[in-house]
């Protein structure tokens, strides 16, 4: 069987990579060609079907003109032949012209002796016109059966059957004639055809060509809107897709040029600040001033460490591709709880979780929801004095999943909460060291989800409510 597919393979492959000139010539060319043969064909019917009838007129007149010179007046039967007709017959046929005149029982016959008789018996005084093979010529035959007055001597038949028979020659030379004409007509009208579908193809794909030219002859940096108003309505709406798509990449390399500028800011603050405690620290003698230049060293590295860790993850959390599976959010809980303990007990931060009353089965990309709620727990015991608590909570609303850290430290204002979640934006009390990213992290992850960051006040005492909700999806 694979020889038989590979041909086709081949032309489903040759027809998606085509052009649309191509397609359509594809299509409309064998179309064309059919309408015409079928033209051909009843063309060529027709033809026959009117050589026919007027052949069949002349057949007619001179069976007719046999009939009126019958007579049984002598006794026996006797037929007065109109020569001047058979002439001008003949003439007009191209050919041999046959008849018969018998009576029924063949015991009386003259002219053209064995002429096929009808197929069918004949009906008295309706002519019968029929095709057949008279010495090996297809020839064309009436018959016509009518009463006589009386029997003719040597036959006890009052009937009398009368054919008149002439070669077909005539009527398919003119029948081939009147198609050759037809073809070559039809062959000039299916190349008008062709030529006029190739002018209004070129007309109709010129906009296609027109609008090809202007995109690339674009720069490469060019992402305006291609302009449609002198479009057809069908390319409109790939123009429209790819204009959004255009909107869509131009947002995101502002999004990644914004990115790698204050990327570069962040990084370049904390290198010249290294570089400045380097320079201190080889100028000073004193071995304490030293050592303290060596500890705010190692404090500026853990903070540039940090910063480049939460860009790569703020990069990871924008671009990776996200893979949904079900969660177990107490479970997620507990493991966030457990790995950032030993930061909360250095700070003296009672850190808790809440579980919910049952397993809670969340569709998310784990390491990603694991990432942004890690963030979130980090801020809350950063900014929550000694002494205070952390709490992690998670649940299902009607319209989706939730997982929330709540803390006692000093909250936000609304202000602050509208605002916080932008890279690189920090709230009015936080201390040195950060770099406003946490909370950037937190927001992409959710917004990747479908879902949002929500931050506000605590509900009945001082703090913060950061939360991450997503909707629900079927898995």
């Amino acid at each position: 069987m694979k020889p038989l597919r590979l041909p086709f393979a081949a032309a489903a492959r040759w027809m998606r990579r085509a052009s649309l000139r191509q397609r359509l010539a594809l299509l409309l060319l064998p179309l064309l060609v059919l309408v015409t043969g079928v033209e051909l064909w009843m063309t060529r019917h027709d033809a026959l079907a009117a050589a026919n009838a007027a052949y069949d007129r002349s057949v007619l007149g001179a069976l007719k003109s046999i009939d009126a010179n019958i007579s049984t007046a002598s006794g026996g039967l006797a037929v007065e032949l109109p020569y001047t007709l058979f002439e001008f017959f003949e003439l007009t046929a191209s050919g041999q012209v046959y008849f018969r005149v018998a009576t029924s029982d063949g015991l009386v016959e003259l002219g053209s002796a064995d002429l096929p008789e009808p197929r069918a018996a004949l009906r008295p005084g309706v002519p019968e016109f029929y095709d057949a093979s008279y010495f090996g010529e297809p020839v064309r035959l009436a018959a016509y059966r009518r009463d006589l007055d009386r029997a003719p001597a040597g036959s006890p038949q009052r009937s009398v059957l009368i054919q008149v028979g002439e070669s077909t020659r005539s009527r398919q030379e003119f029948t081939d004639r009147f198609v050759r004409r037809a073809a070559l007509r039809d062959g000039l009208v299916l190349a008008l055809l062709l030529l006029s579908t190739a002018v209004a193809l070129a007309a109709a794909l010129r906009p296609l060509t027109r609008l090809a030219r202007e995109v690339q002859a674009r720069k490469p940096e060019d992402m305006t809107r291609i302009a449609d108003a002198d479009l057809p309505a069908d390319i409109r709406p790939l123009v429209d897709a790819v204009n959004q798509q255009m909107a869509r990449t131009q947002e995101l390399i502002a999004q990644r040029r914004q990115f790698l500028d204050d990327a570069s800011h962040q990084l370049r603050t904390h290198l010249t600040t290294l570089q400045m405690q380097v320079d201190y620290a080889q100028r000073e003698q004193d071995r304490t001033k030293v050592d303290a230049a060596l500890d705010a060293l190692g404090v500026e590295i853990g903070r540039v460490t940090r910063t480049t860790q939460q860009l790569l993850a703020l990069g990871r959390s924008d671009t990776v591709a996200l893979a949904f599976e079900p969660v177990d959010l107490a479970a997620l809980l507990r493991e966030v709880a457990v790995d950032l303990l030993p930061l909360a007990r250095a700070r003296q931060i009672d850190l808790g979780i809440h579980p919910p009353a049952q397993s809670l089965l969340a569709l998310a990309d784990a390491g990603l929801l694991r990432e942004a709620l890690g963030n979130l727990v980090v801020n809350a015991i950063h900014y929550t004095p000694p002494q205070g608590s952390v709490t992690l909570f998670a649940s299902r609303e009607p319209r989706g999943w939730r997982v929330a850290v709540e803390d006692s430290g000093p909250g936000l204002s609304e202000a602050e909460c509208a605002a916080l979640g932008q890279r690189f934006v920090r709230g009015a009390r936080a201390g040195q060291g950060g770099s406003g990213l946490g909370l950037a992290i937190a927001r992409s992850i959710a917004q990747r989800h479908q879902g949002e960051l929500e931050l506000r006040a605590r509900e009945g005492s001082r703090g913060l409510h950061a939360a991450l909700w997503w909707p629900a999806r079927e898995s």
